[in-house]
């Protein structure tokens, strides 16, 4: 008797898209000429938008439960993959209700993160080391009118150049609404400490990784090592894990600029509890929850998400091994420097803390 409240919720969530956001910028085009260049039909499958395709499926499970309760559903009317994003999708909200106390209106910077692919009718948030480059690859080939066919065949520099993609923040103030109703809204997360450990290995380990190295590690060495040597202070190309931690928990960081994109927290990056997510994807679950959104989109028979390479992945035990040497004390600071994300996507307090 489950599965009709199961139905009504996801049916609510999908209503929830619908809701206005209000932004403070000024629109400089003409909506009559933005509706007639953008509605030239939606590509997905049946002329649907993969909103549309998520409302219809989940309006589906209703009305075959109402005809006959013991009904098989098809997998795609009501998944496994449904009822794990509307959990998803429900534990986001209760934990936005709790914890924000109060919206702010967004700017232009905060939707810089925000993809927009109008073919398809699809918005991504995009978060460094949560499979990014991936998902860029993916869009490329969506809105590439041809250009590109396969997504692992285009040079992981060229999918971040800038101009390859839209972003929402380049849209006006009605073209950007429009979007975030009718557009289906996602985003991919990632355990916060093998995301920031993920991060530091790629950032301050690799050698050719010097513009970081000049840009924030020779800053970390001069604030954070006692008696550092000259050639540290000049190339900062050994900064610690330790390090690391005390840079981010230092409270003149945040005040002297914004985080990194790299480290910086995924509900600074998306705003969560600001625009409603359709779909939440985990880097956990990622060749399942990308094949979802695809489904959605109605081109998964033509495009598929390239598997990662489990062998380069951190892991659990691998940030564990990281955090061995931080101090409790510093490890409490970083972990409510994160605890927000921790709690909008449902990652538990690691066990290899020490101030449990």
């Amino acid at each position: 008797m489950r599965k009709p409240k199961i139905c009504r919720l996801v049916l609510a969530t999908c209503f929830g898209s619908f809701v206005l956001v209000i932004f403070y910028f000024q629109s400089n085009s003409n909506p009559a000429a933005e509706q007639g260049n953008l509605w030239n039909g939606w590509q997905g499958k049946a002329g649907r938008s993969p909103l549309q395709t998520l409302y219809d499926s989940d309006q589906g499970c209703e009305e075959n439960h109402s005809r006959n309760q013991n009904l098989l559903f098809h997998a795609f009317e009501l998944s496994a993959a449904q009822v794990t994003h509307q959990s998803r999708r429900d534990l986001l909200e209760r934990t936005c209700q709790t914890y924000t106390r109060k919206r702010r209106v967004l700017t232009p910077d905060d939707l810089k993160h925000l993809i927009v692919d109008d073919r398809h009718g699809l918005l991504y948030c995009y978060v460094p080391k949560v499979a990014c480059t991936n998902w860029k690859r993916v869009l490329m080939v969506l809105t590439g009118d041809g250009k590109y066919r396969d997504p692992l065949k285009i040079p992981a520099n060229e999918a971040h150049v800038p101009s390859n993609l839209r972003t929402l923040s380049e849209y006006s103030t009605s073209e950007i609404n429009h979007r975030l109703r009718n557009y289906l809204k996602f985003a991919f997360v990632r355990e916060p400490f093998e995301r920031l450990v993920s991060a530091y290995r790629n950032k301050f380990t690799r050698k050719y990784n010097t513009a970081f190295h000049k840009r924030y590690g020779t800053k970390i060495v001069k604030r954070h090592r006692p008696d550092p040597s000259d050639e540290a202070l000049e190339h900062g190309d050994d900064v610690s894990f330790e390090e690391f931690v005390y840079y981010l928990v230092d409270p003149h960081t945040q005040r002297e600029e914004p985080f990194n994109e790299h480290w910086e927290r995924v509900h600074s990056l998306c705003h969560p509890c600001i625009i409603h997510y359709d779909v939440v994807g985990k880097y956990e679950t990622l060749d399942e929850d990308a094949r979802y959104i695809l489904q959605l989109a109605g081109v998964s028979d033509r495009v598929h998400f390239p598997s990662s390479s489990k062998s380069t992945r951190t892991t659990d035990d691998m940030t564990a091994q990281f955090f061995h040497k931080i101090n409790p004390f510093y490890q409490k600071k970083l972990y409510n420097l994160y605890k927000m994300d921790f709690l909008l996507f449902n990652y538990s307090l690691p066990t290899y803390l020490n101030f449990r």
